[in-house]
């Protein structure tokens, strides 16, 4: 795992992130390499990891290239263009189950 995922990791375990999940998506995308996921328990809650998320990635040596979704706090994202982080509430990610839309295998076409 890179120096960066693991301060991802420390950062969201420091402020008690539940269900961290990293997927490597490098075979089904050529946008980012790695997803985490990781619940928060209410808005704030997620509000909160993604601000330390960002600020101790900062203190490594790491700057986020963007944030979305922090003014609501259901679901965030922090995108490091290789990692992309979402911060997301319980119910939200029940409900959008990012984990098996990433698992997925690629279709292969019939040439």
């Amino acid at each position: 795992m890179s120096d960066l995922n693991n301060a991802i990791i420390e950062a969201l375990e420091n402020l008690k992130g539940k269900n961290i999940v990293t997927l490597d998506v490098r075979e089904l995308t050529d946008v980012m390499d790695t997803l985490i996921i990781v619940s928060g328990t209410s808005n704030r809650h997620t509000r909160s990891l993604a601000e330390n998320l960002v600020e101790e990635t900062k203190k490594k040596g790491f700057r986020a290239n963007g944030i979305e979704g922090l003014e609501g706090g259901d679901w965030v994202l922090v995108d490091y263009i290789d990692t992309v982080v979402h911060v997301m509430q319980e119910e939200t990610r029940a409900y959008y189950e990012l984990e098996k839309l990433w698992s997925m295998t690629p279709a292969s076409r019939a040439e």
